[in-house]
């Protein structure tokens, strides 16, 4: 499989193969040689349909029957390759060689790839192309930047502060407490204090310990698993324990979640009941939702363990098992592929839990989580050793 975009005698050609043929697009004008003028290119594919856009003028491929998901597992390249033969015969009109001109703001599935020296993973015989101090976004915040005899300084907009505009007025003379974040409140010309795992109070000066966690919404834990890497991926399982008077809300995300192609097991709740999703591959989230109990948001507290056994899945609620499914009798994909990530209650700070999980599930976890055990481990997972922000102690009161 191959996704290549490429100049191809001036004109812009979209390039991809799901396995099954390959389809071309090519934009109707050509782009101009001139080294001051920036084009804005999109291009992608939804499902076997693809899509071209240059400078506002966009060009669709209609789809036809056939393969619908692109399982590249490759290195992405941007300018060039390592090797030219790398590249499929297929994905370029002439013989391959690197783009000569300048590239900015590439953007893969919602994420802004850094350009920089330090991010990729490797590089040869790449510049500076704005050739100056300022370079691109190096002030935050619509901050404007000009170039100085030392560098450059950053004009900022009233609201931000700093060297480069990274920080909020109303944040200059914080008094938040070690590892603590920072959140402006603009209309009330304050902030708050956001804390790391481990603390609370006003300004996040107080250690804390728990072994119920607490979360009161934009709360998140982050869990690394240390044995992942002996972990029979096609035979999984999690258990945890919960309590809640809501009724949306997502209560383990088990996956890395940083794109749509990333394998997943989630337990939540939607409208009320629970909701368990699980994708092994290809994007093909299987929701399984059991309508019977509607009893998960009662402040009770509800013992849920997820079991996956190749492509079976079996879910038990308060020891009972309510759900027993098959989700791809064909065994084409049987491994939960998680990368040792485990998110509790929601995600980090600015990622919408309804914008992670595309939809499955609507709201970070309002409630208590304790007693969680992955696959056939004896001894639970010690939260308060993770990561994450804005959890409390629950081992007490409501």
């Amino acid at each position: 499989d191959f996704l290549c975009i490429s100049l191809v005698n001036g004109f812009i050609q979209l390039r991809y193969n799901l396995g099954d043929k390959t389809v071309i697009l090519q934009t109707f004008q050509k782009v101009r040689a001139n080294r001051n003028t920036w084009h804005s290119l999109q291009a992608g594919r939804v499902g076997n349909e693809g899509y071209l856009d240059l400078d506002g003028i966009n060009i669709t491929q209609k789809a036809s029957p056939g393969m619908n998901a692109l399982d590249t597992h490759t290195d992405f390249f941007v300018g060039g390759v390592s090797s030219l033969n790398l590249v499929n015969s297929m994905a370029v009109e002439n013989e391959p060689m690197g783009f000569t001109g300048c590239v900015r703001e590439v953007v893969i599935n919602n994420r802004e790839l850094k350009l920089t020296v330090t991010d990729p993973k490797g590089g040869a015989n790449v510049g500076d192309c704005d050739g100056t101090a300022c370079g691109y976004s190096v002030c935050k915040n619509n901050g404007t930047c000009q170039v100085e005899n030392s560098g450059f300084s950053c004009s900022c907009p009233r609201e931000w502060v700093g060297s480069t505009c990274e920080q909020s007025i109303h944040c200059s003379q914080n008094r938040c407490g070690s590892q603590a974040l920072c959140i402006p409140k603009p209309t009330s010309f304050s902030y708050i204090c956001m804390c790391a795992l481990g603390w609370s109070g006003k300004y996040c000066d107080s250690k804390i310990r728990f072994y119920i966690a607490k979360f009161v919404g934009n709360s998140y834990i982050k869990y690394t698993d240390p044995y992942y890497g002996k972990r029979d991926l096609q035979y999984s399982r999690i258990s945890v324990n919960f309590t809640t008077n809501q009724t949306e809300g997502l209560i383990v995300w088990m996956g890395k979640g940083e794109d749509e192609d990333n394998d997943f097991l989630a337990i939540g709740l939607a409208n009320g009941t629970l909701k368990v999703v699980i994708n092994l591959g290809e994007r093909i989230s299987v929701p399984l939702i059991h309508s019977k109990y509607s009893t998960c948001c009662d402040k009770r507290w509800h013992f849920v363990t997820v079991v996956q056994n190749q492509t079976c899945i079996k879910v038990y609620l308060d020891e009972e098992l309510i759900l027993f499914e098959d989700i791809d009798p064909h065994r084409k994909y049987t491994a939960l592929n998680y990368g040792g990530i485990c998110y509790f209650g929601g995600f980090e700070i600015g990622r919408k839990v309804n914008i992670v999980t595309m939809g499955l599930f609507q709201k970070e976890f309002i409630g208590k989580i304790k007693d969680v055990v992955l696959f056939q481990d004896s001894k639970k997972i010690q939260l308060m050793k993770a990561e994450g922000y804005n959890v409390y102690s629950g081992n007490y009161g409501n």
